[in-house]
């Protein structure tokens, strides 16, 4: 770390705050040589965790640099090991939660950014939108108590990380994860919710329902053509999967899988036999259900969509 790199965050961290054009030397500096060092990448830190206003330039600053740093730099490149994970969360969780949204952002991008992580360092991201609804507070209400209900930060944060490349089952939603809706939906029933949260909870639990893993993680490239589907107006998942077996599967995603696990794995097949509810899916569904007297609005909707995508009618109660 230079001797300027080091004077400037050290005099952030003390003043509290970081003026444009000190952001920008920092820039210059941090890639210098092409990379970030463990010195530069600990001083950003100390200087986030000082400054009293943190402005969008810095924190665009900080999670760019810091995710190259994470992802890039450290050993293995282009992946984060269970080590790098648990230094991350150690290093922003002084106080059991996220301190900033520049912290959360950061690590929103490195589930973004890396080809894996492990399954701890999602959860642990989802957990801090999951306490800042439950509680009222934190990054994603600007550090206030801002009432109840999920806001649009937080729909956009969860759906950005329950389909970030990096993870096991990547592009796909988990049994924990689906559970997690429920709660979420659950805990913010009667508030006043952003517009698009029940899009979100209904295309996020049937995508575990309905949907299917491939032999490997999605990469990047199939992941963003999961958010555009995410993101459509009335998109269905039978929909989407018809529409990407109808081209050339093995041209346009054989190349992601590699070698022989492109050419046997049978898309078409996985993604039929993906599209209808099993005996532990239904009983899975059921029980959720049954946990409440009477079936919300957000239950309706997501069993008018399972209906509308397997062609059958599930009933809740039998």
């Amino acid at each position: 770390m230079t001797m300027q790199f080091s004077d400037i965050a050290a005099r952030a961290a003390a003043d509290g705050k970081i003026a444009p054009e000190e952001i920008q030397v920092l820039r210059e500096l941090g890639w210098a040589d092409g990379r970030m060092d463990p010195d530069e990448a600990e001083a950003l830190f100390v200087a986030n965790d000082a400054l009293v206003e943190p402005s969008r330039d810095w924190c665009d600053f900080f999670v760019e640099a810091l995710s190259n740093f994470i992802v890039h730099t450290v050993e293995p490149q282009g992946h984060v090991d269970q080590e790098m994970a648990d230094e991350l969360t150690f290093r922003i969780d002084r106080d059991g939660r996220v301190g900033s949204l520049a912290e959360l952002e950061l690590l929103v991008r490195v589930l973004e950014k890396s080809g894996s992580v492990p399954a701890s360092l999602r959860a642990y991201a989802l957990r801090q939108i999951e306490a800042a609804i439950e509680q009222g507070g934190g990054p994603t209400r600007h550090g206030e108590l801002a009432g109840s209900g999920i806001n649009a930060t937080e729909v956009a944060l969860l759906r950005r990380m329950l389909f970030a490349p990096g993870s096991e089952g990547a592009a796909s939603v988990c049994q924990a994860e689906a559970e997690l809706l429920f709660r979420l939906k659950d805990a913010a029933l009667y508030e006043a919710n952003a517009a698009e949260w029940q899009q979100l909870f209904v295309q996020g639990v049937a995508n575990y329902l309905l949907g299917f893993a491939g032999p490997e993680p999605l990469d990047s490239v199939r992941a963003a053509e999961l958010e555009a589907f995410m993101n459509a107006e009335g998109a269905g998942i039978g929909g989407f999967l018809t529409r990407m077996m109808a081209s050339d599967v093995e041209d346009a995603f054989g190349s992601l899988l590699g070698g022989a696990d492109a050419e046997h794995f049978d898309w078409e097949a996985e993604a039929e036999a993906g599209a209808e509810l099993t005996t532990a899916e239904t009983g899975w569904l059921r029980d959720r259900l049954d946990a409440d007297e009477e079936l919300d609005d957000y239950e309706k909707a997501l069993i008018a969509f399972i209906d509308a995508e397997t062609g059958e009618t599930f009933v809740p109660r039998p």
